[in-house]
This record gives structure tokens, C-alpha cells and sequence, in this order.
């Protein structure tokens, strides 16, 4: 396993971040080391800190086309994700500040047996049959966790789409934030300029942009349109930079994940695998690059020789617990209920490949780009950074370790 790139809980990764952030901004828990590079200290000395998480910008997506300049001109640093790295487990590390190992949010599908049910865990909605619960009902039985905002002594926002802003996930994972919501990219560089510049106490606010992730997920990580997306994006932070002036404030932009393009060919339907499926106690679960399988102690023999007979070209078979204890999701202490959530096995899906089943009255679609696996496109996000101080132009990058170091983590 040691060859496969792995989230830098040590001090390169989201959770680090997420660390150095929160300790700036009032947060007593230390629960990592900080982001080598970029400590509390420094961000502290600010007046507002503002962390722009866009959806699916890997640092392949950023640095391969000539459409950012802006972001590009201020990239500072290379971070990795969290294991998976997927907008589940992702962003529940930047709202709670805990690693996957903590949260408990191990991708999109999830078998949570506090309720004996498979959910999407974003709209808390089931994959198969009706509700046990309402979605409104099941934050405070399946979060324990608290939100970041609540250890936090600076007064928080939080700016999301319209669409699931006041979704009962993204609700409870703000409490401690003030909330706002907006209806398009530009009304989202306007809300963040006018808390910016609003002489108010000392702010931090965490914004979040989707579109990009969903280009790439319909049309591809090359696409013209996930790169048109991504120079709107450029422009509307390039107009930031500028109507900010003075504010006193550190401007960090990131993603939660990046991406990979998988190919028709390069996906494994359990439905051609009829023997694999009647083996599974339950539907896959976690992600299209990451799959968790629950398998009875019985078929476990004839499970792991029908992966490695038939898949092997495709996947990587490891018994979860494995993965548990060499700190694929996080450090210890582990969340109680993670070794439920993450099966029996999983299968970290090689190069490009990725694995689906679907359920009876599943609408069934493609998805040509792809991520939550460990490759380095998926893994690997950038850390764009500067303090806009009081003068009339953006100063201060911090020195963050050398991209060279970071790529080769």
C-alpha cells in the first residue's frame, strides 16, 4: 500500500488546513498538526480569514489550461484530499475540521446501522425503498459530531447554493455560522465582497461553489464547458482581489477532491458479475472508485478468489480494517460506528476503472469524470493563498513548501 498516494494527515492535508484555520480563528481543540507552511499564527494576524472551497479543483484541472490566471498566479501550495476524496467526506472535514476517521462520512452511499438503511448521505435520501425517516429527522441521530463553527470564537458565515443551503446536512453541519445563500457565481463574489468590506468584528467565512464538479462529472474534466466554468470562476476571483482592497483579509481557495475521466469501457457493471453480486450482503456502497463491500463470513473465502480471479486487472482488494488501521481515513480515535460504514472490504479501483451496480427503479446515467479513488489527479488539490492587506495590492504570499516536495507526497 505504501506506493499509492495517500492524504498527509502529518501536516499536507485538507485536515490540516482545516486545523490551521480553526485554531485561528479561536478553536481550542487540537486534534492535528497544523499545514506545514501556513500556520494559525499567520492567518490570525488578520482581520477576516475567507476559504473558497470549489468543487472539483484538482490541481490538474487548475494548472492544465491557460483559464485561471489569477488562481494560478497565487497558488501557494499542493495539498492532499481525505480518504475517499469525495464531496462527502471532503466537506464534512471542512465543516466539522475532523478527518474522515472522525466525521464518519465515508462517501456517497452510506449503510448506516443506527437506522438500518443505505442513504445518499448529501440529501440524506435512501437508495432503495421509502424513508425510515424524514431527511430533517436524521442529522442529530446520525452526526455526533459538532459543526467547526461552533468551537470557533470569530463570528462564522457560511455561503452555499441556493439548492442546498438549507438542505438538513448542510443546515446542521452550519449551526454556530451565520447562513446565506445565493442564486449564481456573481451574486457569490458579491455576498463575499460585502462581508468583506463590511466594518464588522473579525470574520471568518467559508464559501462553496458545485458547478465545476458537475461539468466535470457530465461532460468531462477537459470539457469546454468544466473550463469555461473554471474561468468564470477565475474572473469573479480576479474582481475579488480587486474590490478588496484594504480589507485585511487572508483569501484561501482549495477544493475538496480532483478528478479523473473514466471511459464506458473502464467500467465494471456487477450486473456482467452475477456470482460477485450474489455474494454481497448489501449494495455497493462509498463511490464509484471506491467501493465498500458487506460480505457474509461464509463467502468471504469465495469473495476475495472471485475479485482476484476476475477484477484483478481493475482493483485493488483490501479487508477494511486494514485500511482502518494503516490511516487511510485519519488517525485515531476513530469514530464509532466507521468500521460499519466502510464494509467488509473495499476495492480501490485501479488507473482509470471504476465499479456500479444498480438497484431495481434506479435511473441509470453515465458519469464520465470520476473521483473519491487514491490516484495522484484525484488526490492531490491546490492551496491558493494571499493576505490582501491594507495597501492597494495583494501582498504577503506565505512561503508554503515548494510545489516539487508537495507533488512527490
Amino acid at each position: 500500500m505504501s506506493a499509492t498516494p495517500l492524504p498527509d494527515y502529518a501536516g499536507g492535508s485538507l485536515v490540516n488546513l482545516m486545523q490551521s484555520i480553526a485554531t485561528a480563528c479561536g478553536s481550542s481543540d487540537s486534534h492535528y498538526p497544523q499545514l506545514s507552511g501556513l500556520s494559525a499564527t499567520t492567518l490570525a494576524r488578520a482581520r477576516h480569514v475567507l476559504l473558497l472551497v470549489i468543487d472539483g479543483l484538482g490541481l490538474r484541472t487548475l494548472t492544465r489550461h491557460g483559464r485561471s490566471p489569477h488562481l494560478q498566479r497565487h497558488l501557494a501550495g499542493i495539498m492532499t484530499s481525505v480518504f475517499p476524496s469525495t464531496t462527502a467526506s471532503a466537506i464534512g472535514t471542512v465543516m466539522s475540521g475532523l478527518a474522515p476517521a472522525q466525521h464518519g462520512l465515508t462517501g456517497w452511499h452510506m449503510h448506516l446501522d443506527e437506522i438500518d438503511q443505505t442513504l445518499s448521505i448529501l440529501p440524506l435520501t435512501p437508495r432503495l425503498g421509502p424513508p425510515r425517516r424524514l431527511p430533517e429527522q436524521l442529522p442529530p441521530q446520525l452526526f455526533t459530531h459538532p459543526s467547526l463553527f461552533q468551537r470557533l470564537t470569530r463570528e462564522s458565515w457560511v455561503m452555499a447554493p441556493r439548492s442546498i443551503a438549507g438542505s438538513p446536512f448542510n443546515t446542521w453541519h452550519s449551526r454556530g455560522a451565520q447562513s446565506v445563500a445565493y442564486a449564481s457565481l456573481p451574486e457569490m463574489f458579491a455576498g463575499l465582497t460585502g462581508l468583506l468590506q463590511e466594518t464588522a468584528r473579525p470574520r471568518y467565512i467559508y464559501a462553496y461553489y458545485p458547478d465545476l464538479d458537475s461539468y466535470s462529472h457530465h461532460y468531462g474534466t477537459d470539457s469546454r464547458q468544466a473550463q469555461q466554468t473554471l474561468a468564470d470562476l477565475d474572473a469573479g476571483f480576479g474582481k475579488l482581489l480587486h474590490q478588496v482592497r484594504g480589507s485585511n483579509t487572508w483569501l484561501l481557495v482549495t477544493a475538496d477532491h480532483g478528478f479523473i475521466d473514466s471511459p464506458p469501457r473502464r467500467v465494471i457493471c456487477l450486473d456482467d458479475h452475477p456470482r460477485l453480486a450474489g455474494l454481497l450482503q448489501r449494495p455497493l456502497c462509498g463511490e464509484r472508485r471506491v467501493a465498500y463491500c458487506y460480505v457474509a463470513a461464509p463467502d468471504r473465502p469465495a469473495f476475495e478468489a472471485y475479485v482476484r480471479g476476475h477484477l484483478a486487472r481493475a482493483a485493488h482488494l483490501y479487508p477494511s480494517e486494514r485500511l482502518i488501521a494503516a490511516g487511510w481515513f485519519g488517525p485515531p480515535p476513530y469514530h464509532p460506528r466507521l468500521a460499519s460504514r466502510v464494509g467488509d472490504y473495499t476495492l480501490v479501483m485501479k488507473d482509470n476503472w471504476t465499479i456500479k451496480d444498480w438497484l431495481p427503479g434506479e435511473r441509470r446515467f453515465a458519469m464520465l469524470g470520476v473521483h473519491g479513488g487514491t490516484s495522484v489527479n484525484e488526490m492531490r488539490i491546490p492551496l491558493v493563498a494571499l493576505h490582501v492587506g491594507p495597501r492597494a495590492h495583494p501582498a504577503n504570499t506565505p512561503a508554503m513548501l515548494p510545489l516539487s516536495r508537495r507533488s512527490s507526497q
